[in-house]
């Protein structure tokens, strides 16, 4: 009798899947396959139809000839590993970017045989990562991305405009800066909100800018109907897309806000009462729409607006796409040689914007190249503060009243006395009733105007709160000296 077959089946099974495959676990105690040399990994218990590793594992015993085994087998073996597995080392797994040694950033390519895209500080190169410097994760939303093209001389970003609807260069410039912020996986980046009237090529420029990192296969998609819906999605790719967005509900608004800015939502792992599963995100996002209605302001603090103008000659999707897909490898050589002069540029952080980090990303691409993003930026924030305002008829009257304020003086009262002086002042000399969704309370319009703070500030009123010994007050301050974007304009 030869000496597997003194061997229990599951111990013939594990033998072969230590020799070549390395186990390891990430930071939650999820158990990983990545067969040797080649960076995609797979969790161990994955039934996914993307391939799981006990698919693997069947066809690898098979094509070795080693044999055909049944279910109890593979199980007994499964467990045997993962418990071995979890006194690995912890190593993070990635999708589609992720950061190397000595610098460097890696674009995952999609591609079976694991080549990718190594961003470092004097250029980039196509490799396949070490698997103990990069994990890659895939999943149906992981599309494939062709080989960038070398030395394009920035001809691909001039491809790519004359492919879209963008009204003007400002825009054009923080798209380039969002895309190369796509490219970073620690830096966050606003949401880019394409918007212009019907039939500006809202969607079609959307899904360009999303396949550029994305693949040919990458695609708009609905708004899920709840939180848990959408965080799934967000987690199973890098870029979210939602198409034509025409309401935007509070929760939503709220989980936007942490998709951009980053997050985790813990929820009982199945089949137990005691353990948790979590899901920690942050990842790039894209909407498209006419108009999604009233924007929040801390939702506003996040977006990015693209306007699009309506195209003076058509043509069909045909032959747009086909001139795209062909375009797409000279493109994403451009944006990476973009990305290296962008990355060695030196410049100051601006302090004044909530989105630092893309702020100091815009000042890079205006010291590399000069295109102004860094005041596009700006411009564009100001813009989205008018429809904040334009939208809230609170933030309107707070303005109205503190025309009646002197430069640099303060009103200082309790809510409540805030809530019937900012009532009054709607109202007018004509008693009327208040319209819907007015605070009711103290409390409800301090509330409130927390959420305003942002937008209030950014045309020269300053709100602030404390405790005196008789109790908490609200501030309202219009400051001597403002700088000449923020000076009061309503």
């Amino acid at each position: 009798m030869s000496e597997d077959e003194k061997n229990p089946a599951r111990q013939v099974i594990a033998d072969y899947a230590q020799a070549h495959f390395r186990y390891f676990r990430t930071a939650d105690g999820t158990v990983y396959a990545q067969r040797n040399g080649h960076p995609v990994a797979r969790p161990i218990r994955s039934q996914g139809t993307t391939g799981s590793h006990r698919q693997e594992l069947m066809v690898g015993l098979f094509k070795d000839g080693i044999g055909v085994f049944n279910g109890s087998a593979l199980k007994e073996a499964l467990d045997l590993i993962e418990a071995l597995a979890l006194s690995e080392a912890v190593q993070p797994v990635h999708i589609r970017v992720a950061p190397g040694f000595d610098g460097a950033t890696w674009l995952d390519l999609g591609r079976a045989d694991g080549k990718s895209v190594r961003i470092h500080p004097t250029g980039w190169d196509i490799l396949t990562p070490d698997p103990r410097e990069v994990c890659w994760r895939r999943t149906q939303l992981t599309g494939e991305l062709p080989l960038p093209a070398k030395d394009t001389d920035g001809k691909g970003i001039d491809l790519l405009f004359g492919l879209t609807n963008f009204v003007n260069a400002a825009t054009e410039c923080l798209a380039i800066a969002w895309l190369i912020g796509c490219l970073g996986p620690s830096v966050p980046v606003p949401a880019p909100f394409l918007t212009g009237p019907q039939g500006a090529g809202k969607s079609t420029a959307g899904r360009m800018l999303v396949r550029i990192v994305e693949g040919m296969s990458g695609d708009l998609r609905r708004a899920p109907k709840d939180e848990e819906n959408l965080i799934a999605a967000v987690a199973a790719g890098w870029v979210t897309a939602l198409d034509n967005l025409s309401h935007m509900t509070p929760d939503l608004s709220d989980a936007m806000c942490c998709i951009v800015t980053g997050a985790e939502s813990v929820k009982r792992a199945l089949f137990t009462d005691g353990d948790v599963h979590r899901a920690a995100y942050r990842r790039p996002l894209l909407l498209t729409g006419i108009d999604v209605g009233v924007i929040r302001p801390d939702l506003a603090e996040r977006l990015l607006p693209l306007r699009l103008e309506r195209p003076r000659v058509r043509r069909t999707e045909a032959e747009l796409w086909a001139d795209y897909e062909e375009a797409l490898p000279v493109v994403l050589g451009s944006l990476l040689d973009l990305t290296v002069k962008v990355r060695a540029a030196e410049a100051e952080t601006p302090t004044d914007l909530r989105m630092a980090d893309f702020a100091h990303l815009c000042a890079q691409l205006d010291a590399a190249t000069g295109l102004g993003a860094l005041a596009a930026y700006r411009a564009g924030l100001d813009d989205l503060n008018d429809d904040v305002i334009e939208g809230d008829l609170l933030a309107q009257t707070v303005l109205r009243h503190a025309e009646t304020i002197a430069l640099g003086e303060a009103q200082r009262m309790t809510s409540t006395e805030w809530l019937h002086c900012l009532s009054r002042v709607h109202s007018g000399d004509e008693p009327r009733s208040l319209p819907k969704g007015w605070p009711t309370t103290g409390k409800v319009l301090s509330d409130r105007l927390k959420r305003l703070q942002p937008t209030l500030a950014a045309r020269g009123v300053l709100i602030d709160t404390g405790r005196t010994m008789r109790g908490r007050y609200v501030e309202m301050t219009r400051p001597a000296t403002v700088p000449p974007h923020e000076q009061l304009t309503f």
